[in-house]
């Protein structure tokens, strides 16, 4: 390390030990402020970025616009006098550490979809300067912040490991998780050079209980995949099973419970009405098409993605045969949604296979509503535009609806009322597991 490199690290090492640095996380999302709020309860400053006009007021009014974090932490942070929210990246001259916490979405072709990242760095870029730490956090494939980062931050002159430092570090989120927080979920870190490990190490042990440092930041990017794939692969074997038991006639949830009792060799994951979330219906997605440039075919990995895609057209299948045997069709049906967030108690909608849901009843003619306390109404996003409002979930609605379709089991629902006032249930988590009633169909 040369003696100019050591410098720095020196300066900024000590800047992160007497919490004197500031850090800038750009992306106020589900991830980015909960990293803000850990960042600002250890002491230091923070200025959070983001181009969405809608949150900037409402941080500093000291509001939440996400379920699972408080107001009251929001307002905590403010009351410190060491958070900043704004939209004005110039800004980013004045921070030393800044984490990138920006969407990683797939296109319509499924191909990776870097716009943000890149335009992120591009932005870096332009306030970039010695000494600066910059940290991408974002789920993406191995190489991106090697061959795209880096490249566009050194486009000014500084290079890496020498004038700056650069790592990437993914992001472990979990929204409304009791057990783990960003404080006790274990921090992944690889830097582009030994130094640029040592910064961003000491950064985050400044934040997280532990600290996981590997070689490369390729690793810790090919690490973050390993941990959704190994996600998606399971959750497509118990889909599959699902389908399979349900011909057989046996319970796939009585199986997987009869199944955890093996108090080793085995870990339980549960089937559903189809992937939702950020993370497991689109990170595999990133690592079979960087695999397409090594001439290597991921069929492991792509075979779960297309059971995992295929199970909202499973679910609508069942609940036609339900409604059929009834003597009803899904055409004309009014069938009520409970459930549009991705998963329980949440209100987040990305990739919720709820939308999904609703698009494949709406197509097939049916007449959908939905019900989610936690998210009132529809917005629009890269893929659905569904325009709808959250009903009201009363005895005499229930009983309006041809079908009720539970995709997500929230808490806070009555499942006995429910059944109790509707004339078919259709499950899909086994939210009405133990009762006994002619109305519930599993699927």
């Amino acid at each position: 390390m040369k003696k100019g490199n050591k410098r720095i690290l020196k300066e900024l090492s000590d800047a992160i030990g007497n919490k004197k640095a500031t850090v800038g996380v750009i992306g106020l999302g589900y991830v980015g402020i909960p990293l803000a709020i850990a960042f600002n309860k250890a002491g230091f400053s923070v200025r959070g970025f983001d181009v969405d006009p809608r949150k900037i007021p409402l941080l500093r009014r000291g509001r939440s616009y996400l379920r699972h974090i408080p107001s009251g932490e929001i307002r905590a942070m403010n009351e410190t006098g060491r958070f900043v929210a704004t939209d004005d990246f110039s800004l980013i001259r004045n921070t030393d550490c800044i984490c990138l916490c920006v969407p990683t979405p797939l296109d319509s072709h499924h191909q990776p979809d870097l716009s943000y990242v890149i335009n992120t760095a591009k932005t870096v870029g332009r306030y970039l300067r010695p000494g600066h730490l910059i940290v991408l956090e974002s789920t993406t494939y191995p190489g991106t912040t090697q061959e795209e980062v880096r490249p566009i931050l050194e486009s000014n002159g500084l290079r890496a490991g020498r004038d700056f430092f650069l790592a990437y570090s993914p992001e472990r989120e979990d929204p409304n998780n009791p057990r783990f927080s960003t404080r006790t979920i274990p921090k992944v870190v690889g830097g582009c050079t030994k130094s640029c490990l040592q910064a961003a190490g000491a950064l985050y042990r400044a934040v997280v209980e532990t600290v996981v440092p590997v070689s490369s930041m390729d690793v810790a990017e090919a690490a973050k995949l390993l941990e959704n794939i190994y996600r998606s692969v399971n959750i497509a074997l118990v889909n599959e099973l699902k389908v399979c038991f349900d011909r057989m006639g046996i319970d796939v949830w009585e199986v997987i419970g009869a199944a955890k009792t093996k108090p080793f060799g085995f870990q339980a994951f549960y089937p559903g009405p189809g992937l939702g979330g950020h993370c497991i219906p689109i990170d595999p997605f990133y690592l079979t098409w960087k695999a397409r440039e090594f001439d290597f075919h991921t069929r492991f990995i792509e075979l779960a993605g297309e059971i995992n895609t295929a199970m909202p057209y499973y679910v609508v299948s069942r609940l036609g045969e339900a409604l059929n045997s009834g003597g009803k069709g899904v055409k004309g049906s009014r069938i009520l949604v409970l459930g549009l967030a991705y998963k329980k108690d949440v209100d987040d909608v990305r990739e919720s296979p709820s939308l999904k849901l609703i698009e494949l009843l709406r197509g097939k003619g049916a007449k959908v509503d939905y019900h989610d306390p936690y998210v009132p109404k529809t917005r629009k996003s890269r893929e659905y535009d569904l325009r709808m409002t959250s009903v009201p979930l009363t005895a005499a609605n229930l009983g309006k609806y041809d079908c009720v379709l539970i995709s997500t089991d929230h808490s806070v629902f009555d499942y006995d009322f429910i059944v109790r006032h509707s004339r078919l249930v259709v499950d899909t988590r086994n939210a009405t597991a133990g009762m006994k009633s002619k109305k519930i169909v599993k699927a």
